[in-house]
């Protein structure tokens, strides 16, 4: 009996070590696939958007496109989006960069035949770049656009998808694109690469986000925020989480237990600006201002840290500052960010 445990012992080593042999050689994350990815947008007329790093304590690095690759981001960060080893750096100036995550060398652009580019979503082989279009005489919009990339890595315009009215944040469900419009939801058929339908919806439709497995359209009025859950096979409402809020903004972060967490603002020439914690789960407001300031441009949450970040901008007068907040809104420390903070990225 003895030896027949020892046996037993000794094949489930052996066992074990060939399972741990076979995952296979593990490649080390990269400079940049840790921390915190600030977003700083630059000012208006300077176009020195930049990416700063924080990696926790004091360890805040600056400017790491230029840093990197030996030359100024040079325009207005919209975006950053992350996809198989790409992070895509979205200019509202009419340009994108494509760097390698770990290390945010340059892999290539698209710096022809845009606009005013807001986001970016990768579908096969193809990059989707939302884009206003140019303003008429009136600043409105009338050219909206999907522009089509057909590279990974950038290059030229291929086509140019005529949607309804300056398109934010896209989802892709199956071979459709879901765009965020100013008043609207367009659907983009993506293997005709064609405007299939519009959805009409209540509010000012501003991101998609999935919540416990279901895609939901956050949008927003002057006193309430909307939450639609899409149908993902007609691509309608199914039903709706309406909150009562004065005041949201954009900005808004999923946290935990079914919160989320939203800047609000009075606007000009106050800005007054709060950061309201609200809860899907009962649909209310939990409190409306758990942090107030003025300059609040963005914000974003922390998992596992539990910490939400909040982007003050400083009025542009020179750079912003990074609020990092506990869940209840009590200030845990300040981070220094570059021009315009307004978004993060978390590793």
């Amino acid at each position: 009996m003895k030896n027949v445990k020892i046996g037993l012992l000794l094949f489930v080593a052996a066992f074990a070590f060939w399972a741990c042999d076979n995952e296979g050689p593990q490649i080390p994350l990269g400079e940049f696939e840790r921390g915190v990815l600030i977003i700083n947008e630059g000012a208006f007329g300077a176009n020195d958007g930049e990416v700063y790093h924080f990696t926790g304590g004091e360890n805040v690095t600056a400017d790491i496109f230029e840093r990197v690759n030996n030359r100024p981001f040079a325009g207005l960060i919209q975006d950053l989006v992350e996809r198989d080893g790409r992070t895509y750096l979205v200019a509202n100036t009419g340009k994108v960069e494509v760097v390698d995550t770990g290390d945010f060398s340059s892999l290539g652009a698209v710096t022809d035949d845009l606009d005013i580019t807001r986001s970016l979503v990768v579908y096969q082989d193809k990059l989707y770049i939302s884009d206003w279009g140019p303003y008429d005489a009136n600043f409105n919009s009338p050219e909206s656009y999907i522009a089509v990339v057909e590279n990974i890595n950038g290059g030229a315009v291929a086509k140019k998808i005529a949607v309804s009215s300056r398109p934010e944040k896209m989802e892709i469900v199956g071979s459709r694109l879901l765009v965020a419009n100013a008043q609207n939801m367009d659907v983009v058929n993506l293997e005709a690469d064609t405007l299939a339908s519009t959805v009409e919806i209540p509010g000012n439709p501003v991101k998609f986000l999935r919540i416990d497995g279901n895609l939901h359209l956050y949008a927003r009025q002057s006193d309430k925020i909307f939450f639609h859950r899409i149908n993902t096979n007609n691509f309608l409402i199914q039903s709706t989480i309406e909150i009562p809020l004065e005041g949201a903004t954009s900005n808004l972060t999923l946290g935990r237990n079914g919160e989320a967490y939203v800047v609000t603002s009075t606007g000009w020439p106050d800005y007054d600006d709060a950061v309201a914690k609200i809860s899907l789960s009962q649909g209310n407001v939990i409190d409306a201002s758990i942090y107030r300031g003025s300059g609040f441009y963005g914000i974003g949450f922390q998992a596992g840290e539990n910490r939400v970040f909040v982007a003050d901008n400083n009025g542009f007068q020179g750079n912003g500052t990074v609020i990092v907040l506990d869940e209840n809104g009590e200030e845990v420390k300040t981070i220094p960010a570059g021009r315009g903070p307004s978004g993060f990225v978390f590793k």
